[in-house]
């Protein structure tokens, strides 16, 4: 069966290293930080401040796949293009994309050169999906993050509740899809991960990012093993009957209904 393929973001080379000998073939180096912080104040997300350095030690130590999120598209972004590919990217991914225009003159800025894949995370990028799904894109990632902040969604998981992701996954029916987050199997908060994991299968998406409490919940645990509990539960998922996806999916969007309740009450 085929499986949910996890992408390591890079934040410190044993980890990456640890990772790799436990069966990770795909990481990716995060340079995407232009207008992020004010985009995202107030909200628990996580800025990195990498770039060529950090994606040169990448490619030194592992062997698999390794992309790179550049800025979104600006005059910038030829530079970008031509230093990852340079430091061994064979992934460039373009975030906050908001029109087929964009995506356009970075596939022309990449030039073959390496995959191209992009972040839909806009409003914008929601209303022209049809058209993005038309590019030769290599992977299509729902960013639920930012995707929440522009939207003003309390939780960031509503955008899977209450049907988005299911629009946007049949517009890119021919893609690498991805949404969310990975973590240990009996993680994740406020979603228990073992939930948002059926959600992922409901959805048949092929990748996933793997979440910031990854590092922590994994630090005392066999990596490995744990991408194993995994395995096993996407296995199992993907035998469910379309009944059996519904009510797990009703489960999920009541999760989620409550996750928005508290944040009503606590704030985000």
């Amino acid at each position: 069966m085929t499986r949910l393929e996890p992408i390591l973001f890079f934040s410190d080379p044993a980890l990456a290293e640890r990772a790799w000998h436990s069966g990770v073939r795909h990481f990716i180096v995060d340079w995407e930080n232009k207008e992020k912080a004010a985009r995202q104040r107030g909200f628990d997300t996580q800025i990195n401040d990498h770039g060529v350095t950090e994606l040169r030690v990448l490619r030194a130590l592992v062997d698999g796949l390794v992309s790179c999120r550049v800025n979104a598209l600006g005059p910038w972004t030829a530079l970008e293009v031509e230093q990852a590919l340079a430091a061994g990217a064979t992934t460039l991914f373009l975030p906050m994309v908001k029109s087929p225009g964009q995506v356009d003159a970075f596939l022309r800025q990449i030039d073959g050169r390496a995959q191209a894949a992009i972040l839909v995370e806009t409003p914008e990028a929601c209303a022209c999906a049809t058209e993005l799904a038309s590019f030769p894109l290599a992977m299509v990632y729902v960013g639920l993050n930012d995707l929440a902040i522009a939207r003003g969604s309390r939780s960031i998981f509503s955008a899977l509740a209450d049907g988005t992701v299911d629009r946007l996954r049949e517009c890119f029916s021919s893609h690498a899809f991805g949404a969310a987050g990975l973590t240990r199997l009996d993680a994740g908060a406020p979603i228990p991960f073992a939930l948002l994991l059926a959600e992922l299968e409901r959805l048949d998406c092929r990748f996933t990012f793997a979440r910031r409490s990854f590092e922590r919940d994994m630090a005392e645990r066999d990596i490995a093993a744990e991408l194993a509990k995994i395995d096993r539960a996407w296995d199992a998922l993907r035998l469910r009957t379309a009944a059996e996806r519904q009510a797990t999916h009703a489960r999920f969007a009541a999760a989620v209904d409550d996750d928005e309740r508290r944040l009503r009450v606590s704030g985000p």
